[in-house]
């Protein structure tokens, strides 16, 4: 088991750290400890129910006296302890390497305008989505299923393009149309509004915009259940996996993906949809079990996900469907063993997969930044900026826009600056946000 001091600076923490979830770092730092949930009861003198209730409290833990002895077993600075309790800022920390001890120390104002900069979707754009959320506007054409699938061409052809902007833009009347749709009470439409809503969700996520996106994952739940597809129930618990991952509710995420993988399951698969949603599934599964920390399960169905990839006829076009194929699911199992912290063997698993394997640029730029989250992970700067160029070159939303890889680059350019490939990516990133 790994033994080590956690990187306070990782991305991983530092989402945690700023969405304030205690019970979530401290099971982040217990993992990468390479302790179970009872060692680390032993170290703290609670019991490894009380550990695992303190990981998984619906509340944030706010009880220093309890908090203090769980800091100093898992070696969390004062200041890392106070940034997620939201007593002070998020602010960096140096105590995992030598390496970092040695750097200068970083400015948190310059690092937090390095983070904030960038991003494509105006603030405007964004606050009118939030409030059609709240109240949905009249839609702007007539509210039939051809217009509906239309614009919904339309918006995936911009979400696969990395045109967050665009997209955020037209949200609000795509949804109102496929509300609109669905007044009716037919099934069908029921499951093309929660198809809308599982796009804003994958969006909305993908940008940082976690409070909307759990809005329209529950509408999605909500509306693929009125369905009664397993098909539309698939999609929409795949996006809220999305959101439960960002909030730390790792677990609870794993029973949603089981759940909805046994339900296609169940279909008997005797569809071309039925068995590429169920591959699509499987790779979800074995995601979220790998941010859960379940590595036995994550790797079974990542392995179960390649058999069934194998097998997949030519995908069909369709609001549910899924484009499922070898390499997608080899990129999947690259996230999989990253989030599982085997960052060599991640790197490794992608060593073969080419941009030219996947068919938009959004997947694209995919492929290089979750080998650059592996390299980055595996302490290779070099390889990271050359990794984040190739992804900005494929898709350049996904180095902006992408919260936690807006946050390697600044860290890359903070502490390697002389490194091979790090100036053309600083440069690269200060054109982006002119």
């Amino acid at each position: 088991m790994r033994a080590q001091v956690p990187d306070w600076n990782s991305p991983r923490a530092r989402a945690l750290i700023a969405a304030g979830n205690t019970g979530g770092l401290i099971r982040w730092a217990r993992l990468e400890r390479g302790w179970r949930q009872i060692d680390l009861g032993k170290a703290t003198g609670y019991s490894a129910s009380a550990v695992s209730r303190l990981e998984t409290a619906e509340r944030p833990a706010t009880d220093l006296d309890m908090l203090k002895p769980f800091a100093a077993a898992l070696v969390i600075p004062p200041g890392v302890l106070a940034a997620v309790l939201g007593v002070t800022p998020v602010q960096a920390t140096t105590v995992a390497t030598a390496e970092r001890h040695a750097e200068p120390e970083e400015d948190p104002m310059k690092r937090r305008a390095l983070l904030a900069a960038g991003l494509a979707v105006p603030l405007s754009m964004l606050n009118n989505l939030d409030e059609s959320l709240a109240l949905l506007p009249e839609p702007s054409s007539v509210p039939t299923p051809a217009n509906l699938l239309a614009d919904y061409r339309t918006a995936k052809a911009l979400f696969n393009a990395g045109a967050h902007a665009r997209l955020v833009e037209m949200l609000p009347n795509l949804l109102a149309t496929a509300e609109a749709c669905a007044a009716s009470g037919e099934a069908s439409d029921y499951a093309r509004l929660a198809a809308c809503y599982d796009l804003a969700t994958e969006a909305l996520s993908k940008i940082g915009r976690y409070g909307a996106s759990r809005i329209t994952a529950d509408r999605s739940t909500t509306y693929s259940r009125l369905s009664g597809s397993s098909l539309a129930a698939a999609a929409s618990a795949r996006a809220f996996s999305i959101v439960l991952r960002h909030e730390g509710r790792t677990s609870i995420a794993q029973r949603v993906t089981l759940h909805a993988a046994a339900q296609v399951e169940a279909t008997g698969l005797t569809t071309p949809a039925q068995a590429a949603t169920f591959a699509q599934m499987l790779c979800t599964v074995a995601y979220t079990a790998a941010e859960a920390g379940d590595r036995d399960r994550a790797l079974e169905m990542i392995g179960e996900a390649e058999r069934a990839a194998a097998l997949l006829p030519e995908p069909a076009a369709g609001p549910q469907s899924f484009t499922v194929t070898p390499a997608s699911v080899t990129l999947y199992k690259v996230g999989v063993l990253w989030s599982l912290g085997d960052s060599g063997a991640a790197v490794h698993a992608g060593r073969n997969l080419r941009a030219a394997q996947f068919p938009t640029a959004e997947r694209r730029g995919r492929l290089h930044t979750d080998l650059a989250r592996a390299y980055w992970q595996w302490g290779k700067p070099e390889q990271t900026a050359h990794a984040l160029l190739d992804a900005h070159r494929a898709a350049p939303s996904e180095v902006r826009d992408r919260p936690s890889i807006r946050a390697i680059v600044t860290d890359l350019t903070q502490r390697h600056p002389h490194t091979s490939g790090v100036r053309e990516l600083a440069a690269t990133a200060r054109s982006a946000r002119s």
